[in-house]
């Protein structure tokens, strides 16, 4: 592993775990009742997400034409400032959309990036393993930390929000300095963003991976949420720390997957994953008989297996089209327009079923029922030599 990966790996793990550790800041701020309605919490991660759809035909454009180490570090300055907004007293949703808008920027560039300093496909499945890895790894601690110290002072757990953004944004100017990857083109944002879909989306393996890696994030978005308002009826869980655990069991599992799957699935044989989100569907199903935490963790942690199986092969094909294609920076946009359309879209419908009473264990029911049948509309359409 080059010096490069190591220090984006130590970019990514810190403003991964800030992000994570801020949105358990506002989970306890409402269990402490700062925050009023159980709406709030899937509120502020729409607020999040919005940045990634309404910037997707700029931020990808803006990674590959400049250089990706200058625009992480950009990127987490402005996460830098929404978490001192919150600091300041300001309204959550405004300054966790204003985090979105640094995450939006940094993720094309952050995948993006991996493509330039790889030389090969197994290198580039070995990174992509290895960022979702630190990620996750990331968003357990973040998770867990953010939560304890949000329990004992909220004021603190901003501070120390504040400091993972900052020495992240440090980690990544000290990257080598990279050229950027295209030039600036005449047809603009907004048409270099459509053709770029056009092209992708007439790939099977691209459309393939696009609408897999949708289905992936707006199930874990939902599943996430689910946690949130399942664990303390159903599982009896009273603080923010003790829901914060049951996703370190998805976390743990994600990065074990995420590390296997260069092994069971490599990018040649892509139809593979659909066996991952089958059972990631039957995990999120079986979740809705369980009422003893050891086993709900069990198959949590199973389920962030799977989803680790299925999003490392995914995201490195997509990757490995972009570069070679359109660009990986663009291809990475793309991507991230169509997931995070699909994890705004699961974020309103459950906010709505919130706000309406439906129960977390019917959610839990019609999340896993719709990974199982959409998982199968969207492989009937990949080739079967794929």
């Amino acid at each position: 592993m080059n010096k490069d990966i190591r220090k984006l790996l130590t970019a990514q793990f810190l403003t991964a775990m800030a992000d994570n550790a801020m949105l358990f800041v506002a989970v306890a701020m409402v269990m402490q009742g700062a925050l009023q309605g159980d709406w709030y919490v899937p509120a502020l991660q729409g607020c999040f997400l919005v940045a990634f759809v309404v910037l997707a035909p700029w931020v990808g454009t803006f990674a590959d034409t400049h250089s990706k180490p200058k625009v992480l570090m950009l990127a987490n300055i402005i996460k830098g400032v929404g978490a001192l907004m919150l600091l300041l007293g300001m309204e959550p949703l405004i300054a966790y959309a204003v985090v979105g808008v640094g995450a939006a920027t940094y993720s094309p560039a952050k995948y993006g990036i991996l493509p330039e300093l790889v030389d090969n496909d197994d290198d580039l499945m070995k990174g992509n393993g290895w960022v979702e890895g630190s990620t996750i790894v990331a968003i357990l601690v973040g998770t867990v930390v953010g939560a304890k110290v949000a329990d004992y002072s909220i004021h603190m757990a901003l501070l120390f929000v504040l400091s993972l953004y900052t020495v992240s944004a440090v980690v990544a100017l000290l990257m080598s300095k990279l050229p950027a990857a295209h030039k600036k083109e005449a047809k603009g944002a907004l048409g270099s963003f459509k053709a770029t879909v056009t092209t992708l989306l007439s790939n099977p393996r691209a459309r393939f991976s696009t609408l897999g890696v949708s289905l992936f994030w707006a199930s874990a978005v939902s599943l996430r949420l689910i946690i949130i308002a399942w664990a303390p009826v159903v599982l009896l869980l009273s603080t923010t720390e003790d829901i914060s655990l049951l996703s370190l069991f998805i976390a743990l599992g994600i990065a074990c997957g995420a590390l296997l799957a260069p092994k069971i699935i490599p990018m040649h044989q892509l139809r593979r994953v659909r066996f991952a989100a089958y059972a990631l569907g039957l995990s999120i199903l079986a979740l809705m008989l369980v009422d003893d935490v050891n086993v709900a963790r069990a198959l949590l942690f199973v389920a962030g297996l799977c989803g680790g199986l299925f999003v490392v092969p995914v995201n490195a094909v997509l990757q490995d089209i972009g570069h070679q294609s359109v660009g990986s920076g663009h291809a990475v946009a793309v991507q991230h327009f169509f997931e995070n359309t699909a994890m705004l879209t699961a974020t309103a419908v459950y906010t709505f079923a919130v706000s309406m009473g439906v129960a977390a264990t019917t959610s839990m029911m019609v999340l896993g029922g719709f990974i199982l049948v959409v998982t199968t509309i969207i492989a009937e359409k990949l080739p079967e030599n794929t």
